[in-house]
């Protein structure tokens, strides 16, 4: 397996990390390093795990995981979600993702790269280079993600009158997230 192949592996298992760091972005009111560091580092050091224990564990766990892993990432996202959207209509305090949703979200963007660990012994690929290619992509990829969320949101969602949606559209994105994970689950999407 080429260094360019890992690399396009790398970017395609960082989009859900992006993706939910978009939402936490947009959901901060004011942009934070230290916990955007703090999401960066988490998602990019279980997207570079997963497939080292998919690697390890071999085809039986991974075969399960592999048949559920659409559910499990359902079920994580929506708990977070609704989470994230309760606590906002508590407090507009958009910077309310904890340590434990932090970690929560990490694993269920990961799942995938669960399954993709296994797929690297058979594809003689050099797993080392290829879980430190994963990591620093989904880590960079997930900061940019915080980053532009939070531009966004400051940007465009500026309006008062809309300050209550724009600190629970992470939250809405998060349970769509979960819904097409569903759907992929149940072979409709």
């Amino acid at each position: 397996m080429s260094l360019i192949e890992i690399i396009a592996i790398s970017i395609g298992l960082a989009m859900d990390s992006c993706a939910v760091s978009i939402c936490t972005g947009i959901s901060m009111k004011k942009f934070k390093i230290n916990k955007a560091l703090q999401i960066s580092f988490w998602f990019g050091l279980f997207q570079g795990l997963m497939p080292v224990l998919g690697y390890l564990l071999g085809n039986t766990f991974v075969s399960f995981i592999g048949k559920i892993d659409h559910l499990i990432a359902f079920i994580i996202l929506l708990l977070i979600g609704l989470n994230m959207i309760k606590e906002n209509r508590e407090s507009i305090d958009g910077d309310n993702l904890s340590f434990k949703n932090i970690i929560l979200l990490g694993i269920a963007t990961s799942i995938d790269a669960l399954v993709i660990g296994i797929t690297f012994s058979f594809l003689d690929a050099n797993i080392e280079i290829a879980v430190l290619c994963i990591g620093i992509i989904t880590f960079i990829l997930s900061f940019i993600g915080v980053k532009l969320g939070n531009f966004f949101a400051k940007r465009f969602l500026k309006n008062p009158k809309y300050e209550r949606f724009v600190s629970s559209l992470g939250g809405i994105i998060l349970i769509l997230m979960g819904i097409k994970s569903l759907l992929e689950y149940l072979g409709i999407f």
